[in-house]
């Protein structure tokens, strides 16, 4: 539980969280829509993982991001 109110506790992966309601994202696409680097929304993308709030699938060389149902 603890995880959770980690993960829904920034912002950013608030943000997150919003915009893979419409559908699921890769990486890149996530890290187009913020003023942070690559790297920092791969890490919250990581915390919302661990939180279990998102699944990630790999398809080649990319992360795709969706909510978890």
């Amino acid at each position: 539980m603890d995880a959770v109110f980690r993960a829904l506790s920034d912002p950013i992966r608030r943000e997150i969280l919003g915009i893979l309601r419409a559908g699921e994202r890769t990486t890149g696409e996530l890290a187009d829509r913020f003023p942070v680097t690559r790297p920092a929304v791969s890490r919250h993308l990581r915390v919302l993982h661990e939180a279990r709030l998102v699944e990630r699938r790999k398809e080649g060389r990319n992360q795709i991001y969706s909510l978890v149902p």
